[in-house]
């Protein structure tokens, strides 16, 4: 799938890039006028180094405009939580004990999507001593943190879960809280603002259907040509010379 870059409030798509350089965010950024990029109000994006540099170097004040999606930090954390399972249950297993066998999902599934059943399993898991507990705790603690929207609280909260985070001597936990931290500044534009990737995820769906109907492309040229014409806001109607 190519990058894209798009509007979210329009739902269009402004840019297809070729790979995912900062010189093609560069690139298009230099197409824009003065006015243009001064009209920028938010840029939502995953934590990928070449889109932050490239848009910290081009957009005014893009230092207060770039936000990170809460989805790229959940999914940071989750991975985290992921792999200090494994790694108690490798170290439970050479005891004899399988108390994270099958456990998993447990671990991943929302509450809303577990049966009676799942729910009275994970409820014991959760409460228990083990360290995948705990990571599970610090994890869920940074999703409540994303309904702070005040200025004021929200850092505050921050700082705190990251002292906790950084602290609780899980290294895959600790690692993912110093990504958190070095990106906290885009984390709380992203809260503050209430902005995200959402609609983009809406546009990328639609691109794939796009890519499905078409039984693929020959070349990557092709392929942006059809996405613009689907979803790049184009008035394709004719004038009417009805006066």
């Amino acid at each position: 799938m190519s990058p894209f870059f798009s509007d979210a409030k329009a739902g269009t798509v402004l840019h297809v890039g070729e790979d995912r350089k900062k010189e093609t965010l560069s690139q298009w950024y230099a197409g824009l006028t003065v006015e243009q990029l001064e009209g920028i109000e938010s840029v939502s994006m995953d934590m990928w180094p070449a889109y932050i540099n490239a848009t910290l170097q081009h957009v005014p004040e893009a230092q207060r405009k770039v936000a990170f999606d809460k989805f790229h930090v959940v999914k940071s954390l989750g991975t985290a939580v992921h792999k200090v399972r494994r790694q108690e249950h490798w170290a439970l297993m050479k005891e004899g004990r399988d108390d994270l066998k099958g456990t998993k999902y447990d671990w991943l599934t929302h509450s809303v999507n577990k049966s009676a059943k799942q729910k009275a399993r994970f409820e014991q898991l959760r409460t228990s001593t083990l360290k995948t507990a705990r990571a599970w705790a610090i994890k869920e603690a940074a999703i409540q943190l994303w309904h702070r929207v005040h200025r004021p609280w929200a850092p505050e909260g921050w700082e705190r879960w990251l002292m906790w985070a950084m602290r609780c001597r899980l290294k895959p936990v600790e690692a993912a809280a110093r990504t958190i931290k070095n990106h906290l500044w885009g984390i709380l534009t992203a809260i503050i603002l209430k902005v995200s990737n959402g609609p983009v995820e809406s546009i990328n769906s639609r691109i794939k259907t796009i890519k499905v109907r078409c039984s693929g492309f020959r070349n990557k040229r092709r392929f942006a040509n059809a996405i613009y014409f689907h979803l790049g806001g184009l008035d394709l109607y004719p004038e009417s010379v009805c006066r």
